[in-house]
């Protein structure tokens, strides 16, 4: 997994007008990333709305992101996280098509009761494709899992051969820099809050996974160079851009993030329930708050 370094974008997944998974839309999706910088995907997670699609779903979109993959762009299939079973058949799936990882959450309904027993439950789904990377997708806030990641590093280090790392999406910077530290950065812990890329540069951080990236991967990218220059106040107004950006997109809630990649120019269909589709007056009333955020200056381009 050495090959992924830098903006891995957590891609939407296209609906048509009747609810259906658009296969024809993936294509457009990996070109539009690609041609902006991204180095890789993390296909059918939260962005993606993952919990909501089917295993047939799942399965054809691994198969469509598959053709996406070149030397210099990676895909990392999400599997879930509430069976096991479903895990495992997956993963297995998402080996046969010859996707670079695949990834898992906490079980979120029946949690794990200590971090022995996640250790526990990623060693089963990770044994059923030994030789393929597996990652953990830590994201507290909505597994409701908040055990110390750095714990659970320690647990699967000598129990899961295949383990490659975290995607973290939390904003314990202490935990983060124990995880990308631990036995002198052993593992890829691939940050995951896209309005803090900033914080998480200055404690070393290399691979990045958001869903922002798959229409701003550009300000990103500039937020990077700056910091990597030394000009740290030219980052941090950057980065503000970016807290700008994501304000506006928690003013208009589930949905919001399509309608940015509509404004791009890449028009991705509805959202599936329990999210809503912004559309009508609520979208013409963002497209009028569009312009005070430097969006057009930084927005994805064909």
């Amino acid at each position: 997994m050495s090959m992924i370094k830098g903006l891995v974008c957590a891609p939407f997944t296209a609906f048509d007008e009747l609810g259906n998974v658009d296969l024809g839309k993936v294509a457009d999706q990996a070109r539009f990333y690609k041609s902006n910088g991204v180095s890789g995907v993390f296909a059918c997670g939260t962005t993606g709305e993952g919990s909501s699609l089917t295993m047939p779903e799942k399965k054809s979109l691994f198969e469509e992101w598959s053709k996406q993959r070149d030397g210099d762009f990676a895909v990392i299939g999400f599997l879930g996280g509430t069976s096991v079973g479903d895990c495992v058949e997956l993963a297995r799936h998402a080996q046969s098509v010859g996707l670079d990882a695949v990834a898992m959450t906490a079980p979120y309904y029946q949690r794990p009761a200590t971090v022995k027993d996640l250790a526990l439950t990623i060693a089963q789904v990770a044994s059923s494709v030994p030789d393929m990377p597996f990652f953990f997708y830590h994201i507290p806030i909505l597994t409701k899992v908040a055990f110390p990641m750095i714990r659970l590093l320690e647990e699967v280090d000598s129990l899961v051969p295949n383990f490659a790392g975290i995607k973290y999406t939390d904003e314990n910077m202490m935990d983060y820099q124990l995880c990308l530290e631990f036995k002198n950065r052993k593992y890829s812990i691939m940050w995951g809050r896209d309005e803090m890329l900033l914080e998480a540069l200055s404690i070393g951080a290399d691979t990045f996974i958001g869903s922002t990236y798959g229409y701003m991967a550009p300000l990103y990218t500039a937020i990077t160079k700056a910091f990597q220059a030394g000009d740290i106040k030219k980052a941090a107004a950057l980065q503000f851009e970016s807290v700008r950006l994501i304000t506006l997109l928690d003013k208009y809630g589930s949905g919001t993030g399509k309608a940015f990649m509509r404004a791009a120019g890449l028009d991705l269909g509805p959202c599936r329930r329990p999210l809503n589709t912004l559309e009508g007056e609520r979208y013409q009333a963002f497209l009028q708050e569009l312009p005070a955020t430097k969006f057009e200056e930084f927005k994805n381009r064909f």
